[in-house]
């Protein structure tokens, strides 16, 4: 069989140098570039022109190691001097291939690290951390869509550090309601699943197995599992994919029939030039406006603005006294029925 190594083999310096940038692709700091002429994936609504300036407000000094605005932020406790930490689970390579997402994927990935829920609580017990992110892939090839992974992972980390303050950022587990319940149980903190977008474009920015309906399913059903109904549940959108004004507000009253508590909303950017392109920059008034909507609605807690991640500040002041008077209000409880 042709294999590609032996055609590299046989090319000059220049020719392999040059297929090597374009099997790795361009990296981050290319998003950027303000022009380009490369062909990407697009909209339907979205003309296939160069990509749009980067405004002033979301131009930042971006560390090379992570793709994420706001690291040194999160990592140093920004003005509330909370630390966070954020970790993805069961390997870099995830089994979908969300339009938005530079994620590696493969409909076969590696087996998980069996050894990976001890080792992370390990690592994390002597950390000056206060409030942990776990996130990881899709991984759709396991049978409980590695939900056990994740929940054993969270139980070891509250052993070796009980005072610490664990969020979930969960994929889909597409809706099974074992994989949820799985989760819920392993007393993780704060059930976090992504929206992503509106629900005109799920189908357009999202791999076809994830929609706008199985993800407020499962949203909703983390919050109806008893005896978990107290559990602080987060979603979050990314904005500048074309999505209209009556489409956001629709998702959000979406969001709070089904009581979820905390939302983000952040600019949508481009990871590569693969990727759908920006359809609009908003602006920081905009993300404004739609975090006074979102506490008005009776979100209990809403970080909106162009450089908000789902993960962004999670261990931010009022998430942290959400949690600690939730706790608080259980005891009482439990103490009254006593």
């Amino acid at each position: 069989m042709f294999k590609f190594h032996n055609f590299l083999s046989k090319r000059n310096a220049s020719n392999t140098a040059w297929i090597d940038k374009l099997q790795n692709g361009p990296s981050f700091q290319d998003f950027l570039a303000e022009n380009s002429n490369t062909s990407q994936n697009i909209l339907p609504s979205q003309p296939s022109s160069s990509r749009l300036r980067l405004p002033t407000w979301v131009k930042t000094n971006i560390p090379t190691e992570a793709k994420c605005p706001n690291i040194g932020e999160c990592w140093g406790g920004g003005e509330d001097s909370i630390s966070t930490f954020t970790i993805m689970l069961l390997g870099d390579t995830c089994t979908r291939g969300c339009r938005f997402c530079s994620v590696k994927t493969s409909k076969n990935p590696s087996p998980p690290d069996p050894n990976e829920p001890l080792n992370t609580a390990l690592a994390i017990q002597h950390l000056n951390v206060e409030y942990i992110v776990i996130t990881s892939v899709d991984r759709d090839d396991l049978a409980d869509f590695g939900s056990n992974h994740i929940a054993n992972t969270v139980k070891l980390l509250k052993i070796k550090k009980p005072s610490l303050l664990i969020e979930c950022l969960l994929p889909d587990f597409k809706g099974d309601d074992n994989c949820i319940k799985t989760v819920l149980d392993s007393n993780l903190d704060v059930f976090a699943h992504n929206m992503e977008t509106v629900e005109p474009l799920q189908k357009f920015v999202r791999d076809p197995r994830a929609n706008y309906k199985q993800s407020l399913s499962v949203l909703e059903k983390a919050k109806s599992y008893s005896p978990h109904s107290d559990i602080i549940t987060k979603t979050s959108l990314m904005l500048g994919l074309g999505e209209r004004d009556d489409e956001i507000l629709k998702t959000l009253q979406d969001l709070r029939r089904i009581n979820v508590d905390c939302l983000t909303l952040g600019q949508y950017m481009q990871p590569t030039k693969r990727h759908l392109k920006v359809k609009e920059y908003v602006t920081p008034e905009k993300f404004k406006y739609w975090e006074e909507v979102g506490l008005k609605m009776g979100f209990l807690y809403v970080a909106s603005g162009p450089l908000v991640r789902s993960s962004y500040k999670a261990g931010e002041f009022y998430i942290k006294n959400i949690l600690k008077s939730r706790k608080a209000d259980i005891k009482l409880r439990e103490s009254n029925a006593s």
